[in-house]
Parts: structure tokens; C-alpha cells; sequence
């Protein structure tokens, strides 16, 4: 069964939006997908990658990797790291992808699961753009098919009818398909995917025909391991997965890394300030979240409260882009405390009553006493007032 088209192929990033009383405008994608931010490197790539590749990836599963990872190619070319981690998780990742299996990546909240996903689809299609997004109220049709319902009532079931869902898009063009926040849908929903990653097929009964997989296609799904007793999977589709866990940066220098990294991509499309005149703030910003995260200082002298919120890499690229936003648009350029202290005050402070204690007591006890820490005390003092 050959299944209908009905979107457009993605562009180079670049998008003309038009509509009733609006004229015809061009723009830059405020934020391009991975295919299209990082296409000259995948080109680079694509030109040096001499190993094998299996069916319709666009890369073999060593440049790939090299894509994640970050590397300089023969030919000076440097590509730039888009995850911070073991190697070895990523290696795992790619070669799961090359299989029959499909791909799970489980970790607390903010790990990059979601990065790491658009970018091995990217590096793998060429296309991140397959994607299901998981919600309680994510429907059959968004994993199966759905109808036009003029069509259809017009013409009854046909193939025109037919609304493709885009893991049957996947699965008809041998690409990579993604499910964000699988445990967020249903569990009748969620088992819809078994036949399709089990038998590589996904039967339509109303027109009697199915489509078949084709070489290349996979699914990768992402599912935060916090979100364990809101829909868990049944045992029959977690068999399908091949389960990889992203872990939290493992050193504060890696975390500053991934902040700093992040916080200048999302600066440049924003026209922010450079990340290095905040470099001070970032490394304060995740010394607060590690250490409240951890529940003991970084000297491991003292032992804190850890509030009710994850604290995640994520959210310390929020907190620092706000601070350099409030440095940019109403102070000198450059991050100071007082622009990073309310960010942080409503990361932390998720709980009113119960994470509000844990604020006030590591203030006093750790940040009043750290050396070099004074304008950030007053600063988080003046916002927590």
C-alpha cells in the first residue's frame, strides 16, 4: 500500500506563511530543526564517511556517533559535540537503531532525551521531524492512521481518505520515526505500537490492506523514569525497546559544558549577549542545582535539603538564558547575580510551603558563608523577600 503524502518535504529552515488577510512573509525558523541547523556538518560528514551504511541511513552508524559526539574529520572540518556523556551510551544508541529493535531513552527529566532523539533521527533520515508528541490525551490515529472525515463521508473508506499518522510515514519511506514522552500516553495507545514493532507492520482493515515496514525504518521513544505509575508499559512493548538510560552530567565541568553550549545556540537566535561574559554565573547557577540536587556541598563538608523539583541540566539552560535576556534587555550585557536569582528562586521553589524552608536554610547555612558569593546572597535575598 502506497501511503499518501499530506505534508510538505522540510525545507531548508527557512518557511513562507501565508493565510487569510496576511501577506506572504519568508523568515528564519526561530528555532531550525537539527537536519537544518547542523546541515553543513551532516554534509561534511556525508562526503568523508567512507563505512558502511544500512539501508536509506544517510550515515553510517560511525558518523553518526561522530555527529553526537563531536570530532574533527580529515579535512579540518570540526563537528561539534550536541551530547556531553559516555561515549559508550551513545555507541549503544546508534547500533540499536541498525537493528530490528527499537529505541527507548529513559531518564529523569532534562537529561536530553529529546536532543538526543532529534538529532539521531536527523544524522539517520535527515528528517527529525516524524515525531508523535505523547500526552494524556494523545489519540490511536497519532500512532495508526486517521481519516478526512469530507472525504470519507463523501466517498467512504479510500486511500485519499486515508491521514497517515507519522510513524506510517516512517514506516512506508524506511525512516526514523519518534514517540516523546511515551509513558504520558494511554495504555491502550501505547500497545498499539506492538504490532508495529514486532511484525514491521500496520494493518488498515477498513480498506483490507496493511503497510509494511521498509529497510531503514526504526522508532525512537523517550519516557522520563519520574514517570513511572502514570502509564506504565506493559511488559509486551517494553520487549520491543532496547531500553538506554541518559545519565545526569557526571562532573560539574561537564554540566557547565552542556550549559554554556546550549545557552549560545539559543543566545544567537535570540541576539543574547556571548555566554562568556556570564561563564561566573553558569558554573554558579549548576553549583546550586548540583548541590541541592546531591544533597550535600561540593566540598562534601555540608549536608542540605534537596527541594521537590529535579533541577535539571534543562532547567539551568532556562535559568542562565532568562539571566542573560534581564542582562541584555535592562541591565550592561553582562549576567550578574541579581539576573540569574529569580530564575533560580523559581526553579527551586516548587513547593511554596516545603521547598521555600529548603531555600532559606541553604541560603544561610552554604551561600551566606561562601566566599565570593555575597552579591548573589543579597540577590537572592532581595527575591525571595
Amino acid at each position: 500500500m502506497t501511503v499518501p503524502e499530506t505534508v510538505a518535504q522540510p525545507g531548508s529552515g527557512v518557511e513562507t506563511h501565508t493565510g487569510p488577510g496576511l501577506p506572504e512573509a519568508t523568515t528564519a525558523a526561530l528555532r531550525p530543526h537539527a537536519e537544518h541547523a547542523f546541515a553543513d556538518e551532516l554534509t561534511a560528514l556525508a562526503a568523508a564517511d567512507d563505512r558502511p551504511r544500512p539501508a536509506r541511513w544517510r550515515l553510517s552508524p560511525w558518523a553518526v556517533a561522530t555527529y553526537l559526539l563531536g570530532g574533527t574529520l580529515p579535512d579540518g572540518t570540526v563537528i561539534t559535540p550536541k551530547y556531553v556523556g559516555p561515549r559508550r551510551i551513545v555507541e549503544v544508541a546508534v547500533t540499536t537503531l541498525a537493528t530490528d529493535r527499537a529505541l527507548l531513552l529513559l531518564g529523569v527529566p532534562g537529561t536530553a532525551k529529546t536532543w538526543v532523539s532529534e538529532h539521531l533521527a536527523a544524522a539517520v533520515s535527515g528528517d527529525s521531524t516524524l515525531l508523535v508528541q505523547g500526552t494524556a490525551g494523545t489519540p490511536e490515529e497519532a500512532v495508526r492512521y486517521g481519516w478526512n472525515y469530507a472525504r470519507l463521508l463523501a466517498h467512504g473508506p479510500s486511500r485519499d481518505a486515508l491521514v497517515p499518522s507519522p510513524v506510517m510515514r516512517a514506516m512506508a519511506r524506511g525512516m526514523t520515526a519518534r514517540v516523546e514522552e511515551l509513558t504520558r500516553i494511554p495504555a491502550d495507545v501505547q500497545d498499539s505500537l506492538i504490532t508495529i514493532l514486532s511484525e514491521k507492520t500496520l494493518p488498515v482493515p477498513e480498506l483490507g490492506e496493511e503497510v509494511q515496514a521498509v529497510p531503514g525504518f526504526n522508532l525512537i521513544a523517550t519516557a522520563n523514569d519520574r514517570d513511572r505509575g502514570v502509564n506504565e508499559l506493559s511488559s509486551a512493548l517494553r520487549r520491543r525497546f532496547n531500553t538506554v538510560v541518559l545519565p545526569l552530567p557526571a562532573t560539574p565541568e561537564a554540566e557547565v559544558d552542556i550549559v554554556a553550549r546550549r545557552v549560545e545556540q539559543i543566545g544567537r537566535s535570540l541576539a543574547l549577549p556571548d555566554v562568556p561574559a556570564g561563564a561566573a554565573e553558569i558554573r554558579r547557577v549548576v553549583t546550586v542545582f548540583r548541590e541541592l540536587r546531591d544533597g550535600v556541598t561540593t566540598d562534601g563538608r555540608t549536608k542540605v535539603k534537596s527541594p521537590s523539583g529535579t533541577l535539571s541540566t534543562a532547567e539551568a539552560i532556562s535559568v542562565v538564558t532568562g539571566g542573560l535576556a534581564l542582562a541584555a534587555h535592562f541591565g550592561d550585557g553582562v549576567l550578574r547575580p541579581g539576573d540569574i536569582a529569580a530564575g533560580i528562586l523559581g526553579a527551586v521553589v516548587r513547593d511554596p510551603a516545603a521547598d521555600r524552608v529548603v531555600w532559606q536554610e541553604y541560603l544561610e547555612t552554604v551561600v551566606r558563608e561562601r566566599d565570593g558569593w555575597k552579591d548573589f546572597y543579597r540577590a537572592c535575598r532581595e527575591v525571595s523577600a
